[in-house]
């Protein structure tokens, strides 16, 4: 249920939950912009974050923040259900992992050749008309004078490729032992790429007018100026290149299911392919505003999301409740409650081994940053926001693919 946090201007889902006093500070900072139009909402797994916090919906007036989009636009998730039982699975994954992790480049691997160009792959004829329509806009994208050389052959060989961080890909049973596959990621290098040009296009607008801020990166693009229908026009773009790098890697991960198992594998749901980082205009107490969800999900009424934990507790299919106070939305996973930094000082190898245990996954010095306890008891956030959604699934991962 929503409370201040104590700060005006600001409605929070949060109670019983640590919020850092960074985080605290970002939250009201970022609530006192001028083009703020309404309350911040802030979600159950908020954390500190570039400029504004991770786990905030921010709605401004004729403005976006580009450094509140953040760098990987449209990051954001994908799960449906499968033909599959868990009786179904082998009672050893790591085949499987091996059979999806050649099928999905992780890290900063790419494919040799662009999918589009493969109509036989496993993409799959939509995966090459999306992309067919992808590169037709990119030809055209006005911003593209803006961000230097762009190496346009990485564009297409990371489309269908999972990067790293807290991407992933992972084999998730729900309440009634059904089988689903659950995908994490985004616009890869080239959402960064826009994202960090528009952010420092921002900066030098701000600064041209003379205005002050209590952090740069909360500079915004005014709606009107050359600058900001480039960004928007590039966000666009941006937003649909990660949304059809999740159809992409999905079409890969099914192909790989059904030759590691021997046996035709389809869905037996529509698939949620939602964004949890990203700008889009939307209607909200009778005005047309941009709303701005970084780290968060759309949660109209009836509409279902993803809200998944750490690698090695649960994740959630959810359907959104409309809530007005939330901009109709709700929070996009269970939010980190140290840095990566931290974790990789606190934690070992043998305790994200005990973590994650019953789960086919990395359990290496290289993705401490990611052990469970670095993030919020994913219960508690679920519980913390019971006016914004309704649980429709719970899912429990027993195969884990990182970058």
């Amino acid at each position: 249920m929503q409370h201040s946090l104590d700060i005006p201007n600001v409605r929070a889902w949060t109670a019983g939950l640590p919020v850092e006093p960074d985080a605290v500070r970002q939250i009201r900072n970022l609530s006192q912009l001028p083009v703020i139009a309404g309350h911040v909402a802030v979600m159950p797994d908020v954390h500190v974050g570039k400029g504004a916090t991770v786990g905030t919906v921010i709605p401004t007036r004729n403005a976006i923040i580009p450094a509140a989009v953040g760098v990987d636009i449209g990051c954001g998730m994908c799960a449906v259900r499968l033909n599959l039982r868990a009786a179904d699975l082998p009672d050893n994954l790591s085949h499987l992992r091996s059979r999806i992790e050649r099928a999905v480049p992780v890290g900063f691997d790419m494919h040799d050749t662009p999918l589009e160009t493969l109509r036989s792959s496993p993409a799959g004829e939509a995966v090459h008309q999306a992309a067919r329509r992808l590169r037709e806009r990119f030809a055209k994208l006005r911003m593209r004078s803006r961000l230097g050389r762009v190496d346009a052959d990485r564009v297409w060989r990371q489309l269908g490729t999972l990067g790293g961080g807290n991407h992933f890909i992972e084999l998730c049973l729900d309440e009634r032992e059904d089988v689903w596959v659950m995908l994490h990621s985004g616009s890869r290098n080239i959402g960064k790429t826009i994202g960090e040009a528009a952010i420092a296009t921002a900066r030098e607008y701000i600064r041209s007018r003379g205005i002050d801020l209590p952090d740069c990166d909360l500079a915004w693009l005014d709606a009107g100026t050359d600058a900001f229908e480039d960004y928007v026009d590039a966000l666009a773009w941006a937003q649909d290149y990660a949304a059809a790098n999740r159809e992409a890697m999905l079409h890969a991960i099914l192909d790989a299911v059904a030759g590691a198992l021997k046996r035709p594998i389809h869905t037996t749901a529509d698939a949620v392919n939602c964004h949890h980082n990203y700008a889009a205009q939307e209607t909200h107490y009778g005005e047309r505003l941009w709303i701005t969800r970084k780290g968060a999900v759309s949660a109209r009424k009836d509409q279902l999301g993803i809200i998944p934990g750490s690698m090695g507790t649960r994740s959630y299919i959810v359907r959104g409740k409309g809530n007005p106070a939330s901009y109709h939305s709700c929070s996009h996973g269970a939010g980190r409650v140290m840095s990566r930094s931290e974790a990789k000082r606190r934690f070992s190898a043998a305790d994200l081994e005990r973590q994650t245990a019953g789960v086919e996954c990395r359990k290496d010095k290289g993705v401490i940053d990611e052990i469970p306890a670095a993030y919020k008891d994913i219960d508690r956030v679920i519980a913390a926001q019971s006016d914004l959604i309704e649980v429709v699934h719970t899912l429990k991962q027993v195969l884990c693919v990182k970058g």
